[in-house]
């Protein structure tokens, strides 16, 4: 018998990926989709910890028995990764509840996992201290653009290191980041002194005035055509009136258009090593989970993007699987 695989059945893989169990289950595949159930980062209310389920859930409203097709632009995405069984669901990470430090140990030894695989990896949060234990499971130095409300960049201490307002404190003290683009930065709870340290410091801080003055072109053109880029995607970069299940929004956000125009320009632009997606809040989300859909959308449509670009066909269509995070 034919199965309908309506949106409400089936187990909810992300676009219904085959389930990858084991290391083993990676091969043949190109994207790893990894959830990160952990929202003990966040100071105010907890809920983020459902969001991977969540946005799994709605991913299945999206028919996979055909290319993804944009009306508007008269375009089909993900043709041959869905074709050709090519992204699969690496599950969640198993987070150790009261145990940070080993969740985020763990964290990264999953993403790690996933690279030398050589899956392209796709992590949804949680909330946004994720994107330091993903971001250290890569070797390749790159460029970091964030999307948020926020700078996430407090200083650290002894009693508060790992929150969510931390995330990108570490990350710019690696290494392997070149550089931070942080894009939507705006309200009342902005630190003056740490948007003039990110920037005395070479980084990019860009709100909403100067976003709207740039356009989606003109945030891919603040780092030079191809480059290595992480992409960090908090949902309250986009205006609170759009985000009704996240915990942070703040008003005179992004659009979703600018958001989606962005990201298409900076995916046509540069080689996006990575990108996660957080801070989606299911307990605070409306009845039709309009945010946890939002975030499917979003996720869904920029793996679109990327599967579009000659870089990632030639990466893609690769004879040896096991490619390094250097040869993708």
């Amino acid at each position: 018998m034919m199965s309908v695989n309506r949106a409400f059945t089936g187990i909810p893989s992300f676009l219904r990926a085959r389930i990858a169990a084991t290391v083993a289950d990676y091969a043949g595949a190109r994207i790893g989709i990894l959830g990160v159930p952990f929202d003990e980062g966040s100071p105010f209310l907890p809920g983020s910890r459902m969001g991977p389920r969540a946005i799994r859930e709605h991913s299945l409203r999206f028919s996979t028995t055909q290319p993804l097709y944009d009306p508007d632009r008269d375009k089909d995405y993900l043709a041959e990764e869905l074709r050709r069984g090519l992204i699969v669901d690496c599950g969640d990470v198993d987070i150790r509840p009261a145990n940070p430090a080993r969740s985020f140990a763990i964290i990264t030894a999953r993403v790690r996992e996933m690279l030398e695989a050589g899956l392209f990896p796709v992590i949804l949060g949680g909330d946004h201290s994720i994107t330091y234990p993903v971001f250290e499971a890569f070797d390749t130095p790159m460029h970091v653009i964030q999307f948020d409300a926020h700078q996430d960049y407090t200083e650290i201490t002894e009693d508060l290191n790992r929150t969510n307002g931390q995330a990108f404190r570490h990350i710019t003290g690696m290494t392997t980041c070149l550089s931070l683009t942080q894009i939507g930065i705006r309200g009342l709870r902005t630190n003056r002194a740490l948007v003039q340290e990110m920037r005395a410091n070479g980084n990019r801080v860009i709100c909403m005035t100067e976003a709207r003055n740039l356009g989606p072109q003109g945030i891919a053109a603040c780092l030079p055509a191809g480059s290595d880029v992480y992409v960090s995607i908090d949902v309250d970069a986009l205006d609170m009136s759009l985000v009704p299940g996240c915990v942070s929004g703040e008003p005179d956000g992004l659009t979703f258009t600018y958001l989606m125009d962005s990201l298409r320009a900076i995916a046509e632009r540069h080689r996006i090593r990575g990108f996660d997606f957080v801070e989606v809040n299911p307990p605070l989300d409306i009845g039709t989970s309009a945010t946890a859909y939002l975030g499917a959308l979003i996720v869904t449509g920029f793996l679109g993007f990327i599967s579009n670009q000659a870089w990632w066909a030639a990466m893609r269509d690769r004879a040896d699987t096991h490619l390094t995070t250097e040869r993708l």
